[in-house]
């Protein structure tokens, strides 16, 4: 058995531990209170500012021109002159000589004409000598004469009406022989540029035969296609609207100036598009840069003008609100009036006042009211800002 002196030692010891414990927790001072701190989300903000805005609507088109005739021979023969200005590409002005048939056969059938007609005018003035000679002599025996009425033929009327006919027949195969010749003269119809050319020196045609393509040099004109739900911001559905033309010439962008002239007033029942005409006058007028045809072109048509407009990215838009930072650093949601939605952008018209604080940055849980904090030393970054524009 343990004696009383191996029981009481170990637990002297235990006791003397747990005094010398208790003693030193005593002497510990409690660690300090702070008082509870709330951080508040931070935020990046834009200030808005609301203007006048131009709507515009963009489409593209190929230019075309507005009169394009192709020229046909009129009268048959050889071609025996042709124009140096008759090439694919030439410029030629209205009225210039394009080619020449051989006019031998026509000259011929003028003098003919004319002939016959000396012929026929001799005949009626003959004629009409005979009938007042018969009207003469009706005058002299009426007074015996059985009947007081005298007879057509006597008076030689049906022989005075066949040789008034002969003569007005006469006139036309002139007139006829006289165009013939003129038309063996091929002439340009307008101020335009060649398209093709069908025939050569010493080519014969026929009445009919092509001669040559030309295209009207003194007004272009652009189809521009426009969807049907883009025609609510131009006035008027476009019609008299200026439109901007960009194209590139020797590899520089160069713009020329349009004007909106009709619509075509259907719905293409392929492309669903509306077309809208633009013509532009004298388009190859400026040397330095001509609007040739068949050219590809971007366009802006000039639509409405919007009062107290702001462009807001299309993402800082969420159910037709936006949330903005009031002066008291809080969080309100603003609603709405969207009038266009286009490249990443959202044209608002109503909503926002010049002034307010939108907040760009995204935040988790958003509710209204909340309180909010920005860096003052922090600018938003430009990809951030109002009117942002895709490059």
């Amino acid at each position: 058995m343990a004696s009383k002196k191996q029981i009481i030692l170990p637990c002297v010891v235990l006791l003397g531990g747990i005094a010398s414990a208790i003693a030193f927790s005593s002497m510990q001072t409690p660690p300090q209170e702070k008082p509870e701190k709330i951080i508040h989300p931070l935020v990046e903000v834009a200030p808005i500012n609301t203007s006048s805005l131009q709507m515009s609507v963009g489409s593209y088109g190929i230019v075309k021109p507005k009169y394009s005739t192709q020229l046909v021979a009129q009268v048959s023969g050889q071609i025996i002159e042709l124009s140096d200005e008759f090439v694919k590409g030439g410029f030629v002005k209205q009225g210039a000589i394009l080619a020449r048939i051989d006019p031998n056969d026509y000259e011929a059938a003028l003098i003919d004409a004319e002939a016959n007609l000396a012929q026929a005018s001799s005949a009626l003035e003959i004629e009409q000598a005979q009938a007042h000679v018969a009207k003469t002599e009706w005058e002299r025996i009426k007074n015996n004469a059985n009947s007081t009425i005298p007879s057509e033929l006597y008076l030689r009327k049906p022989q005075l009406a066949e040789k008034l006919a002969r003569f007005k027949a006469a006139q036309a195969s002139v007139k006829r022989a006289k165009r013939n010749l003129e038309r063996t003269y091929i002439k340009a119809p307008y101020d335009s540029i060649i398209d093709t050319r069908s025939l050569s020196l010493g080519s014969v045609v026929n009445q009919g035969s092509s001669v040559g393509v030309l295209n009207a040099i003194s007004v272009a004109e652009v189809r521009l296609p426009v969807a049907d739900a883009e025609l609510q911001h131009l006035n008027n559905n476009g019609i008299d609207a200026a439109v901007t033309l960009t194209a590139k010439v020797a590899g520089k962008e160069v713009n020329w100036q349009g004007k909106i002239v009709r619509s075509e007033g259907v719905i293409d029942s392929r492309s669903r598009m509306t077309y809208l005409v633009a013509q532009v006058e004298r388009p190859y007028d400026n040397e330095q840069k001509p609007l040739r045809f068949g050219a590809y072109l971007n366009a802006q048509i000039k639509g409405k003008l919007i009062s107290n407009a702001v462009e807001i990215p299309h993402h800082l838009v969420r159910d037709g609100q936006v949330a903005i930072m009031n002066d008291d650093k809080t969080l309100s949601f603003k609603p709405l009036n969207i009038v266009r939605e286009y490249d990443g952008l959202v044209v608002v018209d109503q909503g926002l006042e010049s002034g307010q604080s939108l907040i760009t940055s995204a935040l988790e849980y958003p509710t209204e009211g909340m309180q909010l904090r920005i860096d003052d030393d922090t600018l938003s970054q430009a990809s951030t800002q109002l009117a942002l524009k895709e490059e």
